[in-house]
């Protein structure tokens, strides 16, 4: 009973600490979320235009959440969680989403994203199940997710000489 207690505590204290939480859904990569905690359980937002996907998490479902260290960055918990969504217009769903727009970095649409939470977005409350305090057996490390998005072209070979000499021409005195 001690031991499920502490358990508890460290999800809870581990999972309110920590930016982000590694969930992984059913026949989907596992990734980064923004989330908040909130009576005792991990709620994160998402699905809807320009928000963080929730691919593989379905209400009524289960996910494995993995939650690093703050200072060190390894994974210091695991959970199972159960999957529930929470509707739109409920006192748990205001009560989360008052939370998560805390937490929620550079909207594009400042006080109206509730609005549009509630209209394209799924809120959904990951709730702890089975907790898992041991070290992991080998890496945890994963490919990356696929995306259409790449990174910026090499940089010219002769941009760093043109530069250089802007920048030598300044450095001459005037007159001479």
């Amino acid at each position: 009973m001690t031991q499920t207690l502490l358990d508890q505590a460290l999800v809870e204290e581990a999972t309110k600490k920590s930016g982000l939480i590694w969930v992984r859904g059913t026949q989907v990569a596992e990734r980064a979320l923004w989330h908040a905690w909130l009576d005792g359980a991990a709620y994160v937002v998402g699905g809807g235009n320009g928000e963080q996907p929730l691919d593989g998490l379905a209400d009524g479902g289960t996910a494995q959440v993995t939650v690093r260290s703050k200072d060190k960055g390894g994974r210091l918990v695991a959970w199972t969680a159960a999957v529930a969504e929470v509707a739109p217009g409920t006192e748990q769903w205001d009560a989360a989403v008052a939370e998560l727009k805390g937490k929620r970095l550079n909207a594009p649409d400042g006080e109206a994203m509730t609005g549009r939470w509630a209209r394209e977005c799924r809120v959904l409350r990951l709730t702890p199940r089975n907790i898992t305090t041991q070290a992991p057996s080998g890496s945890l490390a994963v490919p990356p997710v696929a995306t259409p998005v790449t990174t910026r072209h090499p940089v010219p070979a002769g941009l760093p000489r043109l530069l250089f000499k802007r920048h030598k021409a300044k450095d001459r005195p005037s007159g001479a």
